[in-house]
């Protein structure tokens, strides 16, 4: 070792290919921060053995349970030392980003310069959570980074058995596909459950993502607990010109294969006039055609939100798709938004009192059944949930007809209460 630098030879490798290597940033960072040369140090000694050699611990702030995740260095001389003293600490804080990642220029040289100050200057935007990571602080500086940051109005994310940091697509700022406020939802959601994240008190981590279409940039469908899906539910808007312009600029065939066949509910056809024709009631909605000829498609007018339960990345039971259990929410006014509200508080509430330690939500339902969960949270059986349910054999359907019939009469008397 010389100069708080440590030999890496197999981190050396990773340079040597044709794409940009996280190694070059990290020795640049590493000339002036001695914390990361000491990780680099560990890395190699990881990349060596196979194993990594951080452990856990309690680092906070006062008045936080979370937000902070701790990281010390398991790597000791004989003589119980630390093999690299530079980064026998390197925590990281977890901070939440502004809805649908909205940033200013000044905003990211702040936050920065008050990171150059009190860490080690590497950040990550942004973690699977949605948090702004910054990685690589000792706890003797937490304190006094997380007093400067709030004061300049961040605040720590969620992180342990918590509700975690939610997430937002960039949705009607910028995109045409927008079908609903996302960062109206993100917000209410995020002020809503602000203690259950600063203070962890779940069986385990509850994600919210927020997307405006089906395109789901957020991944939420798969990666969140909560996962809310604008959507339409009236007939997708044709401009019959712009679809014959493309058309004519692409070629009947270019339009058949890649428009037309790959509708996965064969809604799509291609008239003689060169116009198209849409199966509106066969459509799910999935945004590819949209996607393809943005000009000549857009979503329909009568807009809301999907909601979804339980999606999740490998644990106990593997992976997990969220499931639907709101199949179209309407948000016209503010008792619209706050039903979302009330539903996740019913789900998080009943996930609080009835998971098992270190099972998340859709593990819970795989075990207590999706009849149970949905009778528990008041959320009725609807079935729109399903797409076509007939395609089962080995479900009985001889009486669907009557008990849709049922629903149906629900539904009608309930919207003439309503009125």
């Amino acid at each position: 070792m010389t100069d708080n630098t440590y030999n890496t030879p197999k981190l050396d490798e990773l340079e040597t290919g044709p794409w940009p290597s996280f190694v070059t940033g990290l020795k640049r960072l590493a000339e002036d921060k001695p914390m990361i040369a000491g990780v680099l140090g560990q890395l190699e000694h990881s990349y060596t053995d196979r194993k990594g050699y951080w452990k856990g611990g309690t680092i906070g702030v006062y008045g936080y349970g979370g937000g902070i995740i701790p990281r010390f260095t398991e790597l000791k001389d004989n003589d119980g030392s630390p093999l690299f003293p530079e980064a026998q600490e390197f925590h990281t804080m977890r901070f939440i980003p502004p809805a649908g990642m909205h940033y200013s220029t000044e905003l990211l040289r702040d936050i920065c310069d008050i990171w150059e100050k009190h860490g080690s200057g590497l950040i990550a935007l942004h973690g699977q959570t949605g948090d702004i990571m910054l990685q690589g602080i000792t706890a003797d500086n937490v304190q006094a980074c997380f007093d400067e940051l709030n004061a300049y109005g961040l605040d720590l994310g969620g992180a342990g058995p918590a509700v975690r940091t939610g997430m937002s697509c960039v949705g009607a700022a910028r995109c045409e596909h927008s079908c609903c406020n996302e960062q109206k939802i993100h917000r209410l959601l995020v002020n809503n459950f602000l203690d259950d994240m600063h203070r962890p008190s779940l069986p385990y981590k509850f994600k919210f993502k927020v997307s405006g279409c089906a395109n789901d940039c957020m991944n939420s469908i798969e990666r969140s607990d909560f996962a809310v899906i604008g959507t339409w539910r009236d007939e997708i808007q044709v401009d019959q010109a712009e679809v014959q312009a493309f058309v004519e600029a692409k070629g009947r065939k270019h339009t058949i294969d890649n428009v037309v066949s790959r509708c996965p509910s064969g809604s799509l056809s291609l008239n003689d006039d060169n116009t198209l024709e849409i199966d509106n009631d066969s459509c799910v909605r999935c945004m590819h055609c949209i996607n393809v000829m943005t000009r000549a498609l857009s979503p329909g007018e009568d807009r809301g939100v999907t909601i979804l339960v339980g999606g999740k990345r490998t644990l106990r039971i593997g992976d997990l798709f969220g499931t639907v259990v709101v199949p179209f929410l309407p948000l016209r006014c503010d008792a619209d938004y706050q039903r979302i509200l009330e539903i996740a508080q019913e789900i998080v509430d009943f996930f609080a009192e009835n998971a098992l330690e270190h099972e998340r939500v859709g593990e819970m339902i795989e075990r207590i059944g999706l009849v149970n969960f949905l009778e528990a949270v008041g959320l009725e059986v609807d079935p729109n949930m399903i797409h076509e349910p007939r395609s089962i054999s080995y479900v009985r359907t001889d009486d669907w007809d009557e008990e849709a019939e049922k629903w149906y009469r629900r539904q009608h008397m309930q919207s003439e209460q309503a009125s």
